[in-house]
């Protein structure tokens, strides 16, 4: 099976909490379902928030820290120290939560999805429609599945999309796939077709890496379109 957008892999019955969750009902939530994190929607289930096992975490931790240094005088908090503070105060979801929520739609590919997580360095993505409502969640766990495909069944679709993309016959593109990593071989015609060709090789669900050793025909660099490209993210 492969997986292309978010809403092949997200879950659509989402554990949330709203606004006015207690801290114990959020961590109950948490507990029961087994889940790290969860998002926070507001009266219309438009996602206003997320919370993760780390907001409540750094409550136990300001109390035992409180305790410990009762007495003590703090220097002047960063914005980043008082957000922290704050929710280690906090008593509902509504000041216990992150935001602005980093979200996904149901339409995005899941290759945009892992960069989105990689740089907020969140764990989860409230998935909604054009309206930012949710209707799902995505984790990490979802998106890895997508690297469990098989080397034979990466290399068939590179070549299917590679070979349709520049519009040439399979024979004319050598494709070799070794852990996730493919290998494309052959002479084209234009040297803009190498760069098509990797970018297309480096969308296919699966593929960790790209190594080109395409060449092209000499005095061949006129521009080219891209057929094919709009459904290989």
């Amino acid at each position: 099976m492969r997986y292309r957008r978010i809403k092949d892999v997200m879950t659509q019955q989402v554990v949330r909490a709203d606004g006015e969750t207690p801290f114990k009902q959020v961590a109950r939530l948490l507990s029961d379902n087994r889940i790290s994190g969860l998002p926070v929607v507001d009266a219309e289930e438009k996602v206003v928030g997320v919370i993760s096992e780390t907001d409540l975490l750094q409550r136990q931790a300001h109390q035992v820290e409180y305790r410990g240094h009762r007495h003590v005088r703090r220097p002047r908090l960063t914005r980043s120290a008082r957000t922290t503070a704050a929710k280690a105060r906090a008593m509902t979801a509504e000041h216990l939560m992150t935001r602005p929520a980093i979200t996904a739609t149901p339409e995005d590919y899941v290759t945009a999805a892992a960069r989105t997580m990689g740089e907020h360095r969140v764990e989860r993505l409230p998935v909604v429609d054009d309206k930012h409502r949710l209707v799902g969640i995505v984790t990490r766990g979802d998106l890895l599945r997508v690297f469990l495909r098989t080397d034979e069944e990466i290399r068939r679709d590179v070549t299917r999309r590679v070979t349709r993309g520049l519009d040439v016959p399979r024979y004319v593109v050598d494709v070799g796939v070794d852990a996730g990593v493919v290998t494309l071989k052959g002479l084209l015609e234009r040297r803009d077709d190498i760069e098509l060709a990797v970018r297309i090789a480096g969308h296919v669900d699966g593929v960790v890496a790209v190594t080109s050793r395409l060449t092209h025909r000499p005095n061949t660099a006129r521009p080219r379109s891209a057929p094919g490209t709009s459904g290989h993210m």
